[in-house]
């Protein structure tokens, strides 16, 4: 895979889980000591602690896909396997011991929202998407595992529990599917941080209201978020994607014919050129990665034909320089602001 090809590839991501390959590696296992999820946490690392959750806050009990996870006492190391986990940790004061890539990212220092939250201090790498590395993250001696944004199986829970606590994707809600609410407030709960998670969470809700008090033209257009990693193949982002949940809080309606063509377990349904009517909505936003993509996409015939296109209502964001689509990939209670400050002029100035 080419090192251009990886801004694509890293939006595409979210549309479906990759098939997953757990390395166990009984050494490191034993060298953390065994036990179940419920096993007493293992001897901090020399990372920086995060800051001290109150004391009553613990112990606490969070529910998840594969049960329920009872932490005993502030976790002091923490690994974050979710792809955008990291940023919900850092806004609540801690830094993650390791964290996975999104494509070889590199989830540290790259994205302008996450900076300064990182400073200096650098995770390792444990894995790619839901490709974990066992040992390395064994060898990091977390006393807490957190997964939400993530694709995390049974046997990879089941692993990871023998030797530290495992906070999993949410229940209720398809893998990559759950809400950016639903994601912080399982992590502040991890984190004994509970309060500040849901004053996060209002602020964010704040921000997007701001937006559609100030522009209440937005509300009942529809808008669909589209992109395409190759010559003739399209995707289109369900209602459960990040991306379109960002533009559904600013007031935008979402096309649900989106979601009757996506497969089960998908966030994006495939298009052919012959299925791109399915864009001819109001506001269509592109997220690219070169002006190559975006010629290409102008250039399709079938798509010169939609009224979205000739009457210019189409949007092409950059995933990166600037990371505009990055930010509301992510869609995080760090990089929210950022794409809210970044998208608000740019939807504005199509009339």
């Amino acid at each position: 895979m080419s090192t251009g090809a990886r801004p694509v590839l890293a939006r595409f991501a979210r549309s479906a889980p990759r098939p997953v390959v757990v390395a166990v590696a009984a050494l490191a296992l034993a060298a953390c000591g065994g036990g179940s999820g419920e096993s007493a946490p293992a001897t901090p690392s020399s990372a920086p602690a995060p800051a001290d959750a109150a004391p009553a806050a613990f112990p606490v009990t969070v529910a998840h896909k594969y049960g329920s996870t009872t932490i005993d006492k502030a976790p002091k190391t923490i690994v974050t396997l979710g792809l955008s986990d990291q940023d919900a940790v850092l806004a609540l004061g801690v830094k993650p011991v390791g964290a996975v890539d999104w494509f070889k990212e590199q989830p540290y220092g790259k994205w302008p929202w996450t900076k300064d939250k990182w400073g200096d201090t650098k995770p390792e790498i444990v894995g790619e998407r839901d490709e974990y590395n066992i040992e390395k993250i064994a060898a990091l001696k977390p006393d807490l595992v957190i997964a939400q944004y993530s694709g995390m199986k049974k046997e990879q829970y089941d692993t990871l529990s023998k030797f530290t606590k495992v906070v999993a994707q949410p229940e209720e809600h398809p893998d990559y599917g759950a809400p950016w609410q639903v994601m912080t407030r399982q992590i502040g709960k991890a984190l004994g941080k509970d309060a500040e998670a849901e004053k996060l969470i209002t602020d964010i809700d704040a921000r997007f209201k701001g937006v559609r008090d100030k522009h209440p033209e937005f509300t009942g257009k529809t808008l669909a978020v589209a992109d395409s990693f190759e010559a003739g193949k399209y995707s289109a982002f369900t209602k459960t994607d990040p991306k379109a949940i960002f533009f559904s809080e600013l007031g935008f309606t979402l096309k649900p014919e989106i979601d009757t063509l996506a497969k089960p377990g998908w966030n994006a349904a495939e298009l052919s050129a012959e299925k791109l009517n399915v864009l001819d909505v109001d506001r269509l936003v592109w997220v690219t990665s070169s002006t190559e993509a975006n010629d290409r996409i102008k250039a399709e015939p079938l798509y010169k034909k939609l009224k979205v296109s000739q009457e210019k209502r189409d949007l092409f964001v950059p995933y990166q320089g600037p990371d505009i689509g990055a930010a509301f990939s992510f869609n995080t209670v760090l990089s929210i602001p950022y794409a809210i400050d970044e998208i608000e002029p740019l939807l504005t100035a199509i009339k």
